[in-house]
């Protein structure tokens, strides 16, 4: 199994005490439910640029590491990283999600605690189905939650309750991809336009027509992928946090912009169920 490693990021938790659920691919404006989480989208609905070979991969967008510059150590077992070899994010984690998914889907009892880290940190949880690998559900924190306990949440939560989409069924479980973006790193931008495409996903604060604060995500993927500048990505933002009026540059000038990186995982159906069979177990529909 091939799996490639992009860019580098700094360890960090996002501050702050409100806890956000966001579906990180779409342009749905976010909602708010009563325990005060926010809804709203990390990735758009648009072209996915896919590489080659198994669909399993490791991605870690941050400083310094930008387009495959910088020093990767591949490992005897494929798993290309950095000198210091300090990833948060690990396969495991996405076959995790995989075994929450499976054992809800067939009322079967939850997976048991696995063996990767337990610190806390915020993260997306993103399904993706086909060949086209189409957005299927992506939810998500900006909490810094208990890896553990918070991606069997999130597993569930983008899977059933991101409300662009229908609960996923047992007959489209075999033809899912699921990734596990680590949030981290998290700093102030000095304005709209601090932060670079590529290596950050960002989150604005804006107040809206009737003076509403609102906010948006997109993470680090997502501009790139789009083929946006940092002026275009913002104003996608803007609109996918329910702006209706003109976008003007005072209002980007308003904007309030945090910065961010992540460290990304990806593990197609295939993979998973190649797991099991190692195990010499089967865990198929």
């Amino acid at each position: 199994m091939n799996i490639e490693l992009e860019k580098e990021g700094k360890r960090g938790r996002a501050g702050g005490t409100t806890r956000m659920a966001s579906g990180c691919c779409g342009t749905k404006k976010q909602k708010f439910s009563q325990n005060q989480q926010e809804m709203m989208n990390g990735h758009d609905h648009g072209r996915h640029s896919d590489g080659a070979g198994s669909n399993a991969s490791a991605q870690v967008n941050g400083h310094g590491h930008m387009n495959g510059h910088g020093s990767v150590v591949p490992l005897h077992n494929g798993v290309s990283r950095l000198p210091h070899d300090d990833r948060i994010a690990s396969l495991e984690m996405c076959y995790f999600c995989f075994d929450v998914l499976y054992t809800n889907l067939n009322s079967m009892e939850p997976p048991k605690t696995p063996n990767f880290t337990n610190d806390a940190f915020p993260l997306f949880v993103t399904w993706k189905i086909g060949k086209d690998h189409r957005l299927r559900g992506c939810m998500g924190t900006f909490n810094a939650l208990h890896l553990h306990s918070g991606l069997r949440e999130y597993a569930i939560t983008s899977a059933f309750k991101d409300s662009r989409f229908p609960p996923i069924s047992r007959d489209e479980f075999p033809k899912l991809q699921v990734s596990v973006s680590i949030l981290c790193h998290f700093e102030d931008g000095n304005d709209y336009l601090d932060w670079t495409v590529g290596i950050h996903g960002i989150r604005i604060e804006f107040h809206n027509e009737r003076g509403y604060k609102r906010t948006a995500t997109y993470l680090p993927e997502v501009a790139p992928e789009q083929g946006w500048n940092q002026t275009q990505t913002i104003d996608s933002l803007l609109r996918k946090g329910g702006l209706k009026g003109q976008i003007t540059p005072d209002v980007r000038a308003g904007i309030k912009l945090t910065r961010y990186q992540s460290e990304k995982v990806t593990v197609a159906y295939q993979d998973y169920v190649n797991r099991w069979a190692s195990n010499g177990t089967t865990r198929a529909f």
